[in-house]
């Protein structure tokens, strides 16, 4: 993949630097500052997020999931319960509802599936994004 910097990106490759990460076992080679932008880029060109995270324990889940709601421009702090061991979560914040059960996968990381009324625009599932993405 060419050099990109986030001032000169442009949806498709957005896009792109996105899909390195498609339910890879692998880590993408991306820098985070890229994907960062890359996945705001992308989010813009769509109507609403639907988040979904694999996690070793709810709490890293949790932190995930704000982070990536507030990345995202959402103010949503949705109550993700408890359960033991790895889990998974999805939460949509078009209606506010949050899933949260075991998951006996390997994958971990956020799925961020963009949803869009139109063909012109995102709508397209992308990761396993890190889990800390956006933390600081």
């Amino acid at each position: 993949m060419p050099t990109l910097d986030s001032e000169n990106l442009t949806l498709e490759a957005a896009q792109d630097v996105l899909r390195q990460f498609l339910c890879v076992e692998r880590s993408a080679t991306s820098e985070a500052s890229l994907v960062r932008q890359a996945l705001l880029l992308v989010a813009a060109h769509s109507d609403y997020q639907i988040l979904g995270i694999c996690a070793d324990t709810i709490d890293q889940a949790a932190i995930a999931l704000n982070a990536y709601l507030t990345a995202l421009g959402y103010e949503a702090t949705p109550e993700v319960g408890t359960v033991e061991g790895s889990v998974y979560v999805k939460f949509n914040p078009r209606s506010d509802r949050c899933h949260v059960a075991p998951y006996i996968g390997t994958h971990r990381g956020v799925l961020v599936s963009c949803q869009s009324a139109y063909d012109g625009d995102v709508n397209e599932t992308f990761g396993h994004l890190p889990l800390d993405l956006f933390e600081k």
